[in-house]
């Protein structure tokens, strides 16, 4: 027996050994988290579980899984579906319910104690990932089911099952000599801890970043909502008499459209796209620099020569080369029809001082979104603050959002307020099918605050499986500025086009109807699952949908007809910067990921080598930054890593999609219906590219697309 075997032997043992302490343990026997919830359809028990339950809970949870693994890798018997690939889906469901429900919190709600947890659990969940993946009798009893799959008479799903398990053990390093799995656990546990370090400083640098300002006259073109929230968020951090604009964690920040103060939407942006480079605590260079480096090496370990290479053969994508080149086509049209836009807004600028009888300046990064406002209001006749008074929060979740759904696939809300939240401003709500029967809970976490991460997104707390008998329950997570109590909600066009793309995810989660776990809801290619969310935009503006929700929130009116034709009309207005910001910041995490272990900047010159990729990729535009830069672009430093590419990869199904419906009659339920049965429901069970075949008809075009974002290709540039 090798040295490596005996460790992994001894971590099994260690870990197993805590097995009778704990179960004698008081603690244990009243952690809510080692047994299912008793709520409907085991909604988290937010209020009796304790920071405190989690770390024995992820001890135990990780001691009884290894013990299920060890099980299952010794069993005498011969390798059969059930035995082992049956028995891997029902292994870790105490350590999934503990984990899940900690990192759920974690970017929803986070503390100082959950922190600490995060910290101190990284490296061993790395290293309790490794002892299963690694196990060398697991990897040979699922490596002979996948060498005779076809031949065991099993249906399409528990064959592609087979297989699924196959790739991620080979993927993991199942098939490398023992010095490279000691390398790979090393890398493993490292890049856990360094990934930690990431997000918390990401957080505290935003809070940290936060503008003050000392006097309302400052603030002119807020509203006067906004003004008194700025003055809360001053008062919560003891300034009282002054006002503090938050930051999000994108480079262009929502006031930048509304303030009239060059110099602090200066201040702002700048503090804004200095985050994580500013060389104090929480400078981020350092960690993103070793994280890239890490995950080189670790994609050499498994035979591919970048990072990305490793990532996009797991994806619809396949190759570095088809990434690079969509996002090559798709560079030269955006960045040409923001520098158009550009030079309107520069005009328009010039026009400005000249009337004021002033120097006029050169339009940058912090103007953009200010003048943009201004040449919407010329050239349609109206402007986001017109849009506000009709898009009230609640009003666009249910009248909007829910009735789209229940147009579409038949469903029906209804807000529930006995099952505990860990926040007091988050709404639950009971799912129905048309039938009646419960399909799901749906939570809506809608605000910002300083305990939760930037962005939005949607997360399962309790996912879907046959198997397990589990219906899901599913999150949707925002950072919608709260305003002052007593005041409404009043969203972006932005915020309200947000909403229905994540509900768009939550659909994905409620409509699975898989026997395993390993297919449920979102579980597919990263570059795939944007694409149902996406097409849930379409109904944002529906017309039928739009009348039912923009109604005005003191007086119940309507949305003029007249103002809701200007809406529509300038849905590709401003598309060259959309499209160009998010397709920078898209390269940026290809240039990234396509670098060979030994070509990795150091921290020093991680901000030189995001500008000269900028600048080889034609996007060296100063008005137009990337969403995000590197030091705070969290999402490849978590699981789109390689991955960013995938909002536009999917909007190409997702376009040619919304041309099927359109073509089919719309908002149809027959269409719903049919959408869910050939794809939302099927979740990871099938082939992701034969789930759109399914749906749609066809194979995917770019046309739709190029025509949603007023974009033309040049013959050269054409695929």
């Amino acid at each position: 027996m090798t040295k490596n075997n005996k460790l992994s032997l001894l971590f099994a043992a260690a870990a197993l050994a805590v097995l009778p302490a704990l179960a004698q343990t008081p603690a244990e026997r009243s952690n809510p988290l080692l047994v299912p919830s008793p709520l409907p359809l085991q909604y988290p028990q937010f209020d009796q579980v304790r920071d405190g339950d989690f770390a024995p809970a992820l001890d135990l949870g990780m001691a009884q899984q290894l013990q299920e693994i060890e099980a299952i890798a010794a069993n005498p018997a011969a390798p059969s579906f059930d035995n082992t690939i049956v028995a891997m889906e029902r292994s870790g469901r105490v350590l999934a319910r503990a984990s899940g429900l900690l990192f759920s919190l974690l970017g929803a709600d986070s503390n100082p104690a959950r922190q600490k947890l995060q910290a101190d659990y990284a490296a061993r969940l790395a290293a309790h990932r490794d002892a299963v993946a690694l196990n060398p009798k697991l990897y040979a009893r699922v490596d002979a089911l996948y060498q005779k799959r076809e031949q065991l008479g099993l249906a399409p799903d528990q064959v592609r099952l087979i297989e699924r398990h196959h790739r991620n053990l080979v993927r993991a390093g199942a098939q490398l000599d023992e010095a490279q799995k000691t390398r790979m656990r090393a890398i493993n546990a490292e890049l856990a801890t360094v990934a930690a370090r990431f997000n918390q400083n990401v957080l505290a640098e935003v809070n940290d970043s936060a503008l003050v300002v000392d006097t309302a006259a400052e603030l002119a073109g807020l509203s006067d909502e906004q003004i008194a929230a700025a003055a809360a968020a001053a008062k919560a951090r003891q300034l009282d008499g002054k006002y503090v604009i938050a930051l999000l964690n994108t480079t262009t920040q929502p006031a930048l459209a509304q303030l009239e103060n060059r110099a602090l939407r200066e201040r702002i942006y700048k503090a804004a796209s200095a985050r994580g480079s500013r060389g104090n605590a929480f400078d981020t260079r350092a960690l993103v620099a070793r994280t890239a480096a890490l995950r080189a090496e670790r994609a050499r370990l498994l035979g591919f020569a970048t990072h990305a290479d490793f990532v996009l053969k797991d994806e619809t994508a396949k190759s570095a080369t088809a990434v690079n080149t969509l996002l090559r086509q798709l560079a030269p049209a955006a960045v040409a029809s923001a520098r158009r836009d550009g030079a309107e807004l520069q005009r328009l600028i010039d026009q400005e001082q000249a009337a004021k009888q002033q120097p006029s300046f050169e339009l940058a990064a912090w103007d953009w979104a200010f003048y943009a406002e201004k040449l919407r209001a010329a050239k349609y006749g109206f402007d986001q603050s017109q849009l506000k008074p009709y898009l009230e929060l609640k009003n666009v979740l249910e009248n909007g959002v829910f009735y789209a759904a229940g147009q579409l696939y038949g469903l029906k809300f209804r807000q529930r307020h006995d099952l505990p939240v860990y926040q007091a401003d988050i709404s639950v709500y009971d799912v129905f099918n048309a039938d009646g029967s419960q399909l799901a809970i749906f939570i809506a976490d809608m605000y910002a605050r300083p305990s939760k991460r930037g962005g939005a997104w949607a997360n399962a707390y309790v996912a879907q499986s046959a198997l397990l008998e589990q219906k899901p329950v599913i999150a949707n997570h925002l950072n919608i500025p709260k305003p002052p109590a007593g005041t409404p909600t009043l969203l972006t066009w932005d915020e309200v086009n947000t909403l229905f793309h994540e509900f768009g995810h939550a659909l994905h989660g409620m409509f699975s109807d898989v026997r395993y776990p390993s297919f449920a809801g979102t579980s597919v290619p990263r570059d795939f699952v944007e694409y149902p969310s996406q097409v849930n935009e379409m109904w944002a503006d529906w017309p039928s949908v739009l009348a039912n929700y923009a109604k005005h929130y003191k007086t119940g009116e309507a949305m003029p007809r007249a103002l809701l034709d200007k809406v529509l009309a300038a849905q590709q207005f401003n598309q060259g910067y959309a499209t160009t910001e998010y397709l920078s910041a898209a390269v940026l995490d290809q240039r990234w990921h396509q670098l060979g272990a030994d070509e990795v900047p150091g921290a020093d010159a991680v901000m030189a080598f995001e500008a000269r990729v900028l600048k080889e990729e034609g996007f060296d535009y100063a008005p137009v930054p990337p969403r995000y830069r590197t030091p705070y672009f969290s999402h490849i430093m978590g699981g789109y890593a390689a991955g960013y590419y995938a909002y536009i990869w999917s909007e190409v199904l997702d376009a040619d999609t919304v041309e099927w419906f359109k073509a089919h009659g719309g908002l149809q339920r027959a269409n719903g219906d049919a959408f869910r049965a050939k794809l939302l429901s099927q979740g990871g069970s099938q082939d992701a590219m034969q789930l759109f075949r399914n749906a749609v008809g066809h194979e995917p075009r770019i046309e739709p697309l190029l025509q949603r974002r007023g974009l033309v290709l040049t013959p050269a540039a054409k695929p």
